[in-house]
């Protein structure tokens, strides 16, 4: 299998990409080292193809001057109630709107199923992307995210969900 891979610096700590040549795969809150483990049997190539693609536009997102994004995904690895989630968070959470775990399940036609939709934001192998950031508790508060709540917050400041603190504030200038 052929791979490329592109790593990026963000505001929520470095990215890389992994993508195959007909969608992005992965996309990790960690250095290339710490992911190109996982895909040591692969053919792997830098800063081509769909991963160079994909970390253009989530440095123009982090930048603020991309809402959307229009890379492939590579849904193949997934199945059953964790592709049919993700697929809907994908395609009905646009930028600067949240979902809580027990209203996208119900999208998602499991309105049983929110604590397995919270597992499934655990799990997303696709995160900003697929916006898992943009999913919170039902009373309101963050809920979880792999790389950390001050990173959900920050995502969630820059899409208008929040309100900056007073430090962010000032770095914004």
């Amino acid at each position: 299998m052929s791979l490329s891979w592109s790593a990026l610096a963000s505001p929520v700590g470095e990215l890389t990409v992994v993508a195959t040549g007909s969608g992005v795969r992965r996309v990790a809150f960690a250095g290339p080292e710490e992911v190109l483990g996982e895909f040591a049997a692969a053919e792997l190539s830098r800063d081509t193809g769909l991963a160079a693609v994909a970390a253009r536009q989530l440095d123009e997102y982090f930048a603020r001057r991309r809402r959307e994004f229009d890379v492939p995904i590579e849904w193949s690895p997934l199945e059953g109630l964790r592709l049919h989630v993700l697929r809907t968070l994908h395609e009905l959470v646009p930028f600067g709107e949240t979902v809580s775990y027990r209203r996208l399940a119900e999208l998602s036609g499991r309105p049983e199923a929110a604590r397995a939709v919270g597992a499934i934001m655990g799990s997303n192998p696709v995160p900003l992307i697929v916006p898992c950031h943009r999913v919170l508790a039902s009373g309101g508060g963050l809920g979880g995210f792999g790389p950390g709540l001050e990173a959900k917050r920050r995502l969630l400041v820059l899409e208008g969900v929040l309100e900056p603190s007073l430090l962010e504030l000032d770095l914004l200038g």
